[in-house]
């Protein structure tokens, strides 16, 4: 019988079948920061217990360390005392941690691929809502909770319940200047926020399939915000180049075996799916959101939404919502919105390729007049890859503070925040209310060019017309 990737991921990972319907999954990576794992060490020590397989479990730490402050101790007493018990954890327990030291810390969804701990065909779970990255390479990859953390410690599994699997298909050329950043904007505007509920979405097509490894999880990171619990991408050999030779990857003999059993998991032609979505990709727009959920966006030529365009009570009420806290007046241009930040980075755009094309559109500009634009690297592999090729330079040069690996500005864990109602345009996952540090602050998600074009002008604008992208 044809199989998609997840079932097959999950039926060979399944340990048994709970009395309460759910499954004993094996995991077979899992991934640890500063935040999540205190608490769920805190309760091995009370149980007695250690790591059960510290080979499997790798630390780094990434949302509360100052990006403008590499020697300890740090200015916040709080963020120094979790960097200490992460490390003391890790010690005590043969745990593997990139700390800072290393050269290797960074965003735990960027540190995993680039090290070559991501792997297809495997189940990953990490203390973080955004693991979905992981699974553009083929992974079934979730985030759990501090008590699913002290599970997967001390047993290696975890209860969970099955998901039903969505395949998304995208195809066509994007326009020029549209980035997987707009893709998954789009499919989430498309699809709303709690679309993906107890789903997995499978992410296809020739769109899909064309894209890069930094593109794919750009796409995969941003799941969770459509509701789905999991989204991945088939292995092939994009996924197979990308981690050939890579510190974590097999070598040799092994190497050629572990590809032969990663295309085994890829799903089946003829694989049955709960639902199928088709999406144009010539229809994608340069997407940016207006309100304070990923799903309330438009494309960079459309008007922000009036209460009166409303479909339903529900609907009326959250456009309500969104303008009041967002200060935006119904039925005007998104374009224009003036700006006060600038923010590149995250575990959805700090990679190499997000800062190179950001570099190129760049170079010989200034950041407007009044805007604090700050570009943060998501490791410091990462870093040193831009510094190499002198993109550091060409974005201080432009005005933007190029700051030391991390989370940053993406939430509100460290000294990177906004101030009073600050708007910013940020190259992140999530537009919450107070997600970037101010209770009132206002966070418009886009791609990071759009983020350059914003940071260039002083306003939302539509990159295309900025730069004179003439193509991708």
């Amino acid at each position: 019988m044809a199989k998609s990737l997840f079932q097959k991921v999950w039926d060979s990972h399944s340990v048994r079948k709970l009395a309460n319907g759910q499954t004993q999954l094996l995991i077979g990576t899992h991934l640890i920061h500063e935040v999540t794992s205190p608490q769920a060490f805190g309760m091995l020590r009370d149980l007695g217990l250690k790591v059960a397989y510290p080979h499997r479990t790798f630390a780094t730490v990434d949302h509360i360390v100052p990006t403008d402050q590499f020697v300890e101790p740090y200015a916040d007493p709080l963020a120094q005392a979790m960097m200490d018990e992460l490390r003391k954890n890790c010690a005590d327990n043969n745990v593997t941690f990139f700390d800072r030291a290393s050269g290797k810390q960074g965003v735990v969804h960027i540190v995993g691929p680039e090290q070559g701990i991501t792997q297809p065909g495997t189940t990953i779970a990490c203390g973080d809502s955004h693991t979905s990255t992981h699974g553009a390479f083929g992974a079934i990859a979730f985030g759990i909770g501090t008590s699913q953390v002290r599970d997967v410690l001390a047993t290696q599994t975890m209860a969970l319940g099955a998901l039903k699997v969505r395949r998304i298909e995208v195809s066509g050329k994007l326009p020029p200047g549209v980035y997987a950043k707009d893709v998954i904007l789009h499919i989430i505007r498309q699809l709303g926020v709690n679309g993906g509920t107890g789903f997995a979405y499978e992410y296809a097509g020739s769109t899909i399939d064309g894209f890069s490894m930094e593109e794919r999880m750009t796409v995969c990171n941003m799941s969770i915000e459509g509701g789905a619990r999991v989204g991945y991408v088939n292995p092939d050999e994009t996924t197979f180049a990308y981690l050939k030779g890579r510190p974590y990857s097999p070598t040799g003999a092994a190497w050629d075996a572990a590809v032969a059993n990663w295309k085994s998991y890829a799903s089946d032609a003829g694989a049955v799916y709960d639902d199928v979505v088709k999406l144009d990709a010539a229809s994608i727009a340069p997407t940016v959101t207006w309100g304070i959920n990923p799903a309330q966006g438009i494309s960079i030529l459309e008007n922000i939404p009036s209460p009166e365009t409303a479909t339903s009570a529900d609907d009326k009420a959250g456009i309500i919502e969104a303008l009041e806290y967002m200060k935006l007046p119904a039925g005007a241009p998104i374009k224009g919105t003036k700006i006060d930040v600038a923010f590149l980075g995250s575990c959805t755009n700090g990679r190499l390729s997000d800062f190179q094309e950001v570099a190129k559109f760049v170079k010989g500009r200034k950041v407007a007049p009044g805007v604090k634009a700050i570009a943060v690297p998501g490791s410091q592999i990462v870093a040193l890859q831009c510094e190499k090729l002198g993109i550091d330079k060409i974005l201080a040069d432009a005005g933007f503070e190029w700051r030391a690996a991390g989370c940053s500005m993406c939430l509100a864990m460290n000294p990177d925040k906004l101030v009073g109602d600050q708007l910013c345009a940020s190259s992140s996952n999530r537009n919450f209310k107070g997600r970037q540090g101010s209770t009132t602050g206002r966070t418009v998600l886009m791609s990071p060019v759009m983020v350059a074009a914003a940071a260039v002008t002083g306003y939302i604008a539509d990159a295309r017309e900025v730069f004179s992208v003439a193509n991708n």
